[in-house]
């Protein structure tokens, strides 16, 4: 083509002709409203100057809406997105529909902690790159608990936690004890309470599919959670989740607050405000041999029938990749790398002088997808059911608890309602013969 064009203004139009034919391949990525999301987009030009062919367009939504959207569309087969955002609770399921690409291109998956690799194969075959890996901890304010004169321990028992976020609330200077998940949604409310259920010997349901929301210690967890939220809780809290009480862990309103691992760089980074005053804790336990934290991991996938499959590949394998992992520590700090997907990231001197490496690992450690709860059950998941019906049933499940936690209704009327609502929809799967 090239000799069709003589001078330098052939030489320009040459060019142009062929930086057109590079930019070509435009991938759409649907991700989270998670800081780590986030700081990926802003360091995308890394792997654009490497592959100047493919443009990345964003699509960045709140998760429960995230997971509506991707949701619907891999089920119709839409095609809006190229690379997916979901969780460890979907891989299984839809790598098993065959509505995911096997992964072709991802930096040593040998590498890959075995607690993420695992729960994001199908028979043998990874479908997802796990972009970061968590369990959940508490996160306290050291200066906080030491006023009360108590001590916080590495491994808390709940009764710890109530007795130390009660002595720490001061509503008056709104100062709360303990901030904890209360937005209804699978993945927001009831990945706290399902996983918190565990430690009380809670669980979804029997080795028959009977649901146990009328058992007494489902009663024990939501009492418990009901009074621990309106002694020591903020105002609103039916509406708090991940990004919300985040914020209010930064701003200094939060004694304590239970939740994902990950948020550890954020609480102890540029946008807190009280940065140099966190600790960190196990989740806590009833003595029960099963601690209320559960494990998840936020990973790229590719959904089947994208017409952009290689470039696809190329950036799940970029943004999974330790050269990422070294990209970040680069620009942000060794506090600031995506957490809990690479053995070799635990092993790196570096990381081992982060505050909260150790525990974030050692809580990974503690949670047991094949054996959640105290009781036997014959599902996998430790804060979800891995069954298609768990996302729709916990959602509306999440609303009625999430109501019960804004005064709407009783405990025992929630789990009542549960209960009824539970047994139909298994009935109707047809789980329950």
């Amino acid at each position: 083509m090239k000799q069709l064009f003589t001078g330098a203004f052939g030489a320009m139009m040459f060019a142009a002709l062929a930086t057109t034919a590079l930019a070509e391949t435009k991938l759409t990525i649907a991700t989270v409203n998670n800081g780590d999301m986030i700081r990926m987009q802003g360091l995308t030009d890394d792997f654009t100057s490497k592959n100047p062919d493919i443009k990345l367009e964003w699509v960045t939504l709140e998760e429960n809406v995230l997971r509506e959207k991707v949701t619907t569309d891999i089920a119709t087969k839409g095609g809006q997105f190229d690379v997916l955002t979901i969780g460890t609770y979907e891989v299984p399921i839809w790598g098993k529909k065959g509505w995911l690409v096997p992964l072709t291109m991802v930096d040593d998956p040998a590498d890959l902690l075995p607690a993420m690799s695992g729960g994001l194969s199908v028979d043998g075959k990874l479908m997802a790159s796990p972009f970061y890996g968590e369990s959940s901890m508490v996160m306290y304010r050291t200066d906080l608990v030491e006023a009360t004169g108590m001590k916080m321990p590495d491994a808390p028992t709940w009764k710890d936690i109530k007795e130390i976020a009660a002595k720490i609330t001061n509503k008056d200077k709104e100062i709360y004890g303990v901030c904890l998940r209360g937005k209804a949604g699978w993945g927001e409310n009831m990945a706290f309470l399902t996983a918190t259920s565990n430690s009380f010997g809670a669980r979804w349901f029997d080795e028959n599919w009977k649901p146990q929301f009328d058992s007494q210690e489902w009663k024990d967890t939501l009492n418990f959670y009901l009074e621990l939220m309106k002694e020591s809780g903020p105002p609103g809290a039916s509406n708090n989740g991940f990004n919300e009480n985040l914020a209010l862990f930064n701003a200094g309103k939060c004694g304590m607050w239970i939740d994902a691992t990950v948020a550890a760089s954020f609480v102890t980074g540029k946008d807190s405000t009280v940065a140099d005053k966190v600790g960190f804790a196990l989740a806590p336990d009833n003595g029960l041999g099963k601690r209320g934290n559960w494990l998840w991991a936020w990973s790229l996938a590719i959904p089947a029938g994208s017409q952009k499959e290689e470039a696809a590949q190329k950036f799940v394998g970029w943004a999974t990749s330790k050269a990422y992992t070294e990209l970040v520590a680069a620009k942000e700090g060794w506090a600031n790398v995506p957490p809990g997907t690479r053995t070799s990231l635990y092993n790196n001197p570096e990381y081992q002088k982060v505050a909260f490496a150790k525990m974030t690992l050692d809580s990974i450690n503690a949670a047991d997808p094949t054996k959640p709860t105290v009781k036997p059950v014959p599902y996998v998941g430790v804060q979800f059911v891995a069954i298609p019906e768990f996302a729709g049933l916990a959602t509306t499940v999440g609303q009625i608890f999430s109501a019960a936690l804004a005064g709407e209704k009783t405990a025992d009327e929630a789990l009542a309602e549960a209960q009824d609502v539970a047994t139909r929809e298994m009935t109707k799967a047809g789980y329950i013969k």
